[in-house]
């Protein structure tokens, strides 16, 4: 059959062909005038190469001449290794389109479906069904064509407590892989891949971005083969064995999200901030300001310190308070107890109907820790059900953190679990659940097959049985801090925790960089103990505030210890952030490309550019005496606005004779005006920020 199918959404155009029987990606990219019909896109034939162009299209397959990585991979009892798929039909319109597949050797067919959103994010599907004997699939991966322009890859590692450091490199003949085998999507888990331009920045260039949306096992890559073709794609990683598909049975792949933007890597974050907010599981109340417990009492619970701890959260304006690890069975430490979701008598002798009561009844809510997917070894439950954890041959795996995995496949784990769980839930007034996984997944079997897909799936149904049982009920992602910040995840949960590391000069460039993908109020931002607890460095409260303003704030320290200058401090950052939220958490993310690498300049700004809050950050010493002046972009050009600055959250420091008058006086300015001829910076001491607050006049 000869179609094609042209999608338009977005400022985005997708363009697909069928061609003797493939599906081709012609085009993605930025909207093209004209359409593409009279567009020759039919290559040159090269020297000692097919004899004809060769078009293997999406499923990029061997039989259609592909020599670079495949789509599918599979077999049959060894057999039915080699497909060519064709296509039986292609339906579109304006914005999605379903293809059907066919191959009738390899007795398989396939479906690939994409929906282009008005913000320009495709989200796609495929479903793989086998019509003969049992097919083993090994692998089934969505790809998408990068333009020649696209000739550098950016994407993120780390490890617990220093999550996403951003890696760039030029895009050369190969394949650049990044994957997750952690049965969790991890710390080193980079979130999506992007491809750019060379000149692309924050501001300016084109980017191409995919995600995979899932918690398990992930793989991305970008190939350039000896062709000189680029794309880029990303897949569910299945261990072997994993998915065997009987007769009827199918597979249907995580679905995988392509976006674009010609608007720079602030362009690409905010098309994809505009989807997910558009969602109708998008958190719609205003973002609670959070005290969690974790840094200010471990798992010492002593109900009357808890209640001093309460008494000063309200008082300054606390929202929500979450009581963190420690709470259950014999959790005194992290060596036991875990499994065993039954509030302890010794340190809840009265159970917590009186601690969650004096929360609610001073107008906060409630939350509680959760790790329900693992089990101490040293716990009623593992003493009891040892057979219940994921192994393979009844080997017991290496323990992490002292823990182990419990197999949520198996249905009387599952609703142990679950049946544990809502029974607290209500059994108090409980609003929301911080949802930890302070380990991998090794060895991960189940009556002997292997079994990542299976508990990933299992999580996702858990997560939506408890919503469902408790409407409203709210659920943080917290796996070590930001082991699980996913798209997968996402639709399921109103939070993630962004690292264990509350460390302000770290959590610049781990908030900066997750908010790539994630918008900030779905992102735990929180002033922690000082010094901080995972770097013992001494940061001034202001700028550990400032830091923790951009995000989904709170608190995570002993506010008893505090001194009343700090709390008087506290309350007043914390009522800034009740009254900039709204912007802070709808508003379009403006990362400035500073021209000095040892300082960041970002903010967000209103969608209709009538105010803006910026934060100027000093990382760090520099070399010159004066930094490069403030710029800022993302405003009406001959609109007038007011700059002020805000000390809600405490005063800057800084290092000079005297500053610069615009600092005590404000200014007034156009937006024109502060985008190309901007303001004298102040000099600030080193791990300081500078709260700017940019209104239309």
């Amino acid at each position: 059959m000869s179609a094609t199918a042209h999608l338009s959404n977005g400022g985005v155009d997708i363009f697909l062909e069928v061609i003797d029987g493939a599906l081709v990606v012609r085009y993605w990219g930025s909207s093209i005038e004209g359409g593409f019909e009279s567009i020759p896109f039919t290559r040159s034939v090269a020297n000692s190469d097919f004899d004809e162009v060769q078009n293997p299209g999406l499923m990029r397959e061997h039989s259609r001449g592909w020599l670079g990585y495949p789509t599918i991979s599979g077999h049959r009892a060894g057999q039915n290794w080699s497909t060519k798929f064709s296509v039986t039909a292609l339906k579109s319109t304006n914005d999605s389109f379903v293809a059907n597949l066919h191959d009738a050797d390899a007795q398989l067919t396939l479906e690939i479906s994409g929906q282009l959103d008005n913000f320009g994010v495709l989200k796609s599907a495929m479903k793989l069904v086998n019509h003969g004997a049992d097919y083993t699939l090994n692998e089934l991966f969505y790809w998408m064509p990068l333009s020649d322009k696209a000739v550098q890859t950016l994407d993120f590692a780390g490890r617990w407590s220093n999550e996403r450091n951003p890696q760039r490199r030029d895009i050369q003949i190969g394949r650049w892989v990044r994957d997750s085998h952690e049965g969790r999507s991890g710390h080193n888990y980079t979130i999506g891949e992007i491809a750019l331009e060379a000149g692309t920045n924050f501001a300016v260039g084109q980017a191409w971005a995919v995600s995979l949306a899932w918690s398990g096992d992930v793989q991305y890559c970008v190939e350039k083969n000896y062709e000189g073709v680029q794309s880029i794609g990303a897949a569910e990683v299945l261990l072997p064995g994993e998915v065997i598909l009987k007769t009827g049975e199918e597979y249907k792949a995580p679905e995988f999200f392509a976006w674009y933007s010609n608007n720079g890597l602030d362009g690409l974050a905010n098309t994809l901030h505009q989807h997910l907010r558009a969602r109708s599981v998008h958190p719609k109340k205003p973002r609670p300001l959070t005290l969690n417990m974790w840094e200010a009492v471990y798992f010492d619970h002593d109900e009357a310190k808890i209640r001093q701890l309460v008494d000063i959260a309200a008082e300054i304006g606390v929202e929500r308070v979450v009581l963190d690890d420690g709470w259950f069975g014999s959790r005194r430490n992290d060596r036991a107890g875990l499994g065993d979701w039954i509030v302890s008598k010794d340190a809840w002798p009265n159970g917590l109907g009186s601690i969650t009561q004096y929360v609610v009844g001073k107008g906060m809510e409630f939350g509680l820790w959760f790790e329900g997917e693992m089990v101490n070894p040293d716990s009623d439950l593992y003493r009891n059900h040892p057979d219940w954890i994921l192994n393979v041959a009844g080997r017991v795996p290496p323990t992490w953190r002292h823990e182990l995995v419990l197999d949520l496949s198996k249905q009387e784990v599952f609703n142990h679990i679950l049946e544990q769980t809502s029974k607290i839930l209500s059994d108090y007034p409980i609003s929301y659940i911080k949802w930890d996984h302070n380990r991998t997944l090794v060895d991960a079997g189940s009556s002997g097959f292997p079994a990542v897909r299976k508990q990933t799936l299992s999580l996702y149904r858990l997560f939506d049985e408890l919503k469902k049982r408790h409407p409203g009920l709210e659920i943080e992602s917290c796996a070590s801090g930001g082991g699980r910040v996913d798209l997968g995840i996402i639709d399921l949960v109103d939070r993630f925790w962004t690292s264990d590391n509350n460390d302000a000069l770290e959590r610049q460039r781990m908030q900066r960089w997750t908010m790539q993908f994630i918008p900030p109020e779905l992102l735990g931002t929180h002033i922690g103990s000082n010094p901080g607890h995972q770097t013992g460095r001494d940061l001034l409260l202001a700028f550990r505030a400032a830091t923790a303003l951009f995000g989904h704030a709170g608190l995570e320290r002993d506010l008893t210890a505090l001194s009343t200058e700090e709390l008087v401090a506290l309350k007043s950052w914390i009522a800034l952030y009740k009254k900039e939220r709204t912007l802070l958490h709808t508003g379009e993310m403006i990362r400035m490309d500073y021209p000095d690498s040892s300082h960041y300049l970002y903010g967000v700004v209103e969608k209709d550019k009538s105010e803006a809050f910026f934060s100027y950050v000093q990382l760090q010493p520099i070399v010159a005496s004066h930094a490069p002046k403030l710029f800022f972009r993302g405003l009406k050009a001959k609109q007038k606005y007011q700059i002020s600055i805000l000390k809600d959250a405490g005063a800057a420091q800084f290092m000079d004779i005297s500053a610069p008058d615009w600092l005590n006086s404000g200014a007034v300015m156009t937006g024109a005006a502060l985008e190309e001829v901007g303001l004298p910076a102040p000099i600030l001491r080193p791990e300081n920020a500078l709260l700017l607050k940019i209104k239309a006049v």
